[in-house]
């Protein structure tokens, strides 16, 4: 209470003060100046239109898109580590380009060929059904060839070669992905070296100034931080063409394992 108390006594006695002190001004006020102020209004409620039609609008700000900031970003983020991380980009991209492509080329309508595999078989024998894989495309007719090339010497030998040449598919299908994951665990390790490399230049400044001062410090701290964020951008991208492809090798190896199980019952029914 006696603190309430006290802080509005000290509240009453501002008040008071301060009405005071206007009271004050208002009494040393000239008459032709009170005058004035009393005819000031009318001409400021007249003069305000004009005033307000002439005065023109403010310009929108420019914007920036977003490929010229990320080539501001990227000029200060520095040429070194951020070229690194550039290059570790482009080459990830063909590899993962030249992947997809192949990996189109090589999908194939297993059902298709088998139906073709088996009338052939039926009407022509093994060298019509391997004429036929022959014109066929991709790893799955590549691999009916070989078994049905191995067909006269029995069950057991064209099944052996249908697993040994579906091994040497698989590689063909997994050929350079192994480098798309370098890339991927590459570009953040670089833009974590870069932010190490920036964070150490920023204090020495610190260090040869004797000072913290956020001037010297700003640009070193930037730096190690553009170059993080490049280098995960960089790894994101990359991990989502790379999941790709792995999705798509293993439905092309799953296609691959069915369309071989298929073959083989195929020949074991021709024998009997």
């Amino acid at each position: 209470m006696r603190k309430l108390f006290f802080a509005l006594s000290f509240f009453g006695i501002l008040m008071t003060q301060t009405m005071a002190h206007a009271s004050t001004v208002n009494v040393n006020i000239p008459q032709d100046e009170t005058e004035q102020q009393e005819e000031a209004p009318a001409a400021v409620v007249e003069e305000a239109p004009a005033a307000v039609v002439e005065e023109a609008p403010a310009e929108a700000p420019a914007e920036v898109s977003f490929t010229q900031e990320l080539k501001k970003r990227f000029i200060e983020g520095g040429p070194g580590f951020m070229g690194i991380v550039l290059i570790c980009l482009i080459l990830g991209l063909a590899i993962a380009i030249e992947r997809i492509i192949y990996l189109n080329l090589a999908t194939t309508n297993t059902q298709k060929l088998t139906s073709g595999v088996e009338e052939a078989l039926a009407s022509g024998g093994v060298e019509a059904a391997k004429e036929l894989c022959r014109d066929t495309k991709g790893p799955v007719a590549s691999i009916f060839y070989q078994g049905l090339d191995r067909a006269n010497e029995g069950v057991e030998s064209a099944e052996k070669a249908v697993v040994a040449y579906g091994g040497v598919q698989m590689g063909q299908l997994e050929k350079n992905v192994s480098w798309i994951s370098l890339f991927i665990a590459l570009a953040p390790m670089l833009g974590f070296m870069g932010t190490v490399i920036g964070m150490i230049q920023a204090f020495d400044k610190i260090e040869a100034a004797g000072d913290m001062q956020p001037s010297l410090v700003a640009g070193g701290i930037k730096v190690a931080l553009l170059t993080t964020v490049f280098g995960l951008i960089v790894a994101i991208i990359l991990q989502i063409f790379y999941n790709y492809i792995i999705a798509k090798i293993d439905s092309i190896v799953n296609d691959m394992e069915d369309a071989s199980i298929t073959l083989i019952d195929i020949l074991v029914a021709q024998k009997k």
